[in-house]
């Protein structure tokens, strides 16, 4: 690991102008090119002090062994060279999107004598028109074969053409009137090249002029009793207008925009494209990236345009790219993209209006993706068969680790302690086996007492079953219920991993060897730098960013993070909600509700007599006094007041009523659905 003090530039040597810059590691092997307005301020934020950083800029620079720089004399001019340059180098701590497929396109190939339409995929080539790219081949291949009874356009192969040629005979496209057989003669290279023109034309949204053209055609053949005319002319019209139903109609007519929307969590982002041409959807495309630099939403806007148009010029850049959020700054962008096209640019995000919708549509669509591909990730066999023997091998284990549990500590500013434990099996979330903790032993905030009392109750209770059950004398006998259930933590995991650095390994370990376990291994995964600690280690394993394993303990981790802080705010929410009826010892939740349910309200019910109160069906008489007596002694709250009206309102029906989560330590419970951090909860 180098010290970035051993290659920082000496004072004043690095220019204050425009510029790109790389960082290289001791190999010579440029790991990271970067591009600013100044140079010297932006390569003086690379080196002070490291505990500043962000971990993932602390891990480049300390990868990097020396830094040089390039002056140009535009922000425009370092955008393009950053482009060149990543595409050159492929630095590994840049971003670089990936697709998940190779997209096709419809193509057609105004770079030979006679233009041909056809599917293609990969590399764009020169003197190719291209349009889309579309989710399917087929798509292209049903619109193409609507469009050429309008536009008979030569389809057919090299080898195929060049023997129809010598034949002087058109293949069957010819034929059936799907191809005008240029090949044959039947119509001249400038004949061919016209109607590929007016294809090309038709599908770049240009499509109301030509429809309205096809239709006064049609009108004056009928005027002139050319029946048979009108009617080919009138299913010319129809066939356009099934191809043109199959991409739908989603801005003004004459909008030709591309939507670019970003979907992201704390290791990956997944872009997606949508290209509206004609007010149409003509093609959409999606990018997945790791986020292996520290990077803003406006840049990796400015990553995702780079990709999208850095090969592109003319047309194929549109007059308009509406995005999320703005890169900064803003002009050079704007100016690049304005210089690819040849004319204007507009890079703005839409406000309101028809362009937000469907801007939300794409986000939508960013966000699916990027959960498809984690769940694709997550689901394939041989990649969790790999990352359960990356794990094995980096943390020295006798085998892979078929059962993880991950454990958690949660509050909110040190109230509300609670714990999670999560399991995956064979890689999977195993949700039935999930359990929640309170934590008892201790008042206030403290991560490292807490793993250890978690981590010494859950083991406890392994002990206690194996004991119960025999299964020490016994061995595997005993394990499960009368009805083939697994008992509650019965089972013991190969893994026990803890949300957390050196300190709380350091806790879990010490409650195992409190119990005298000695056959379970304890790691932890650190937010900061994605680290794992092992016990009575003081340097972390690191893990390769794209390694199946680091990618496994990091959904353990943070399922589990989830899991405690859905609990923790659902603990906290019924403790808001907490009623006068909550005191009353011996009071649970179904006779609550029955109590209210037959008065009403909590106001109703501390007016109600000892005897009215036993009519309830459950309630004796020595439990209705004791209600009576925990009421006469709560305080009323204040009477309820429409902030609207001004109107003082009786106490809602369902007022005191318990809270439905319950908060049993270690009670199994059905995980619920992902959710953010807020405020000071963790």
């Amino acid at each position: 690991m180098a010290d970035p003090s051993s290659y920082r530039p000496g004072p004043g040597s690095i220019p204050d102008s425009p510029g790109v810059y790389r960082f290289r590691d001791e190999h010579r092997r440029v790991i990271y090119v970067g591009k600013a307005k100044s140079l010297r301020q932006r390569l003086a934020s690379y080196f002070q002090d490291l505990a500043n950083l962000h971990p993932r800029t602390r891990t480049m620079v300390t990868t990097a062994a020396s830094v040089e720089w390039t002056v140009v004399s535009t922000e425009v001019e370092a955008l393009q060279l950053e482009y060149s340059w990543i595409k050159e180098y492929d630095p590994r701590f840049n971003v670089k999107y990936r697709d998940d497929k190779s997209y096709p396109y419809l193509a057609v190939t105004m770079n030979e004598e006679f233009p041909r339409v056809q599917v293609m995929r990969g590399q764009k080539r020169k003197g190719v028109r291209y349009f889309g790219p579309y989710g399917h081949a087929w798509a292209i291949r049903d619109t193409v074969d609507l469009l050429l009874r309008v536009f008979p356009v030569r389809t057919c192969s090299a080898g195929v053409f060049k023997n129809a040629a010598r034949t002087g005979r058109p293949c069957l496209l010819g034929y059936i009137d799907k191809c005008s057989a240029p090949c044959a003669g039947r119509v001249t290279p400038e004949e061919h090249r016209e109607l590929a023109d007016e294809f090309c034309d038709f599908m770049a949204g240009r499509t109301g002029t030509y429809i309205r053209r096809l239709e006064q055609r049609m009108t004056d053949a009928a005027e002139e009793m050319e029946y048979e005319r009108a009617a080919r002319l009138r299913d010319d019209i129809e066939a356009l207008r099934k191809a043109m139903e199959k991409s739908a109609v989603v801005l003004a007519d004459a909008t030709d925009a591309d939507l670019v929307a970003v979907a992201e969590d704390e290791l990956e982002a997944a872009v997606q494209i949508f290209h509206v041409r004609g007010g149409r959807v003509r093609g959409q495309r999606g990018w997945v990236t790791d986020k292996v630099e520290e990077i803003t939403t406006g840049a990796l806007v400015e990553h995702a345009l780079q990709q999208l148009y850095g090969e592109e010029k003319g047309d194929a850049v549109p007059k308009e790219v509406l995005v999320p959020a703005l890169p900064d700054p803003v002009e050079p962008v704007q100016e690049w993209l304005t210089e690819r096209r040849g004319a204007n640019v507009s890079l703005r995000i839409p406000q309101r209006g028809d362009k937000k919708a469907l801007m939300e549509t794409v986000a939508r669509n960013a966000q699916q993706a990027l959960i498809l591909h984690k769940t694709k990730r997550a689901s394939d066999l041989t990649t969790r068969s790999r990352a359960l023997e990356e794990i094995a091998q980096a943390l020295d284990l006798e085998s892979a680790p078929l059962r993880i549990e991950c454990y958690d500590i949660s509050h909110f500013q040190g109230d509300d302690v609670v714990a999670s434990m999560v399991v995956f099996e064979d890689g999977l979330q195993r949700k039935s086996e999930y359990r929640r903790f309170q934590i008892k032993g201790f008042e206030g905030q403290d991560d490292v007492r807490s793993m250890h009392e978690v981590i010494t109750r859950r083991f406890r209770r392994y002990l206690a079953e194996k004991e119960r059950t025999g299964e020490w004398a016994d061995g595997e006998d005993g394990l499960t219920d009368e009805d083939g259930r697994p008992r509650r933590f019965a089972y013991p995991p190969q893994l026990v991993v803890v949300d957390g650095g050196q300190p709380q390994v350091a806790a879990a370990k010490r409650a195992l060897d409190e119990l005298g376990i000695d056959d379970i291994a304890v790691c932890g995964l650190a937010k900061r730098l994605e680290e794992v600690w092992l016990p009575d280690d003081d340097d972390p394993v690191v893990l390769p960013r794209t390694s199946e394993g680091l990618y496994l303990l990091q959904r353990v981790r943070d399922e589990a993070h989830r899991f405690a802080i859905t609990y923790q705010r659902a603990k906290r929410a019924k403790r808001f909600r907490a009623g006068p009826l909550d005191d009353v010892p011996g009071l649970g939740d179904a006779r609550k509700q029955a109590l209210i349910k037959h008065f009403g309200s909590v106001k109703r019910l501390r007016s109600a007599t000892i005897d009215q109160i036993c009519e309830i069906p459950g309630i004796g008489r020595k439990t209705a006094e004791t209600i009576v007596a925990a009421l006469a002694g709560a305080t009323p709250a204040g009477p309820a007041v429409n902030t609207a009206t001004g109107e003082i309102m009786e106490e809602d029906e369902h007022d005191g009523t318990p809270g439905t989560t319950p908060d049993t330590p270690g009670e199994p419970v059905t995980a619920g659905a992902p959710d953010e951090r807020r405020g000071q909860e963790r």
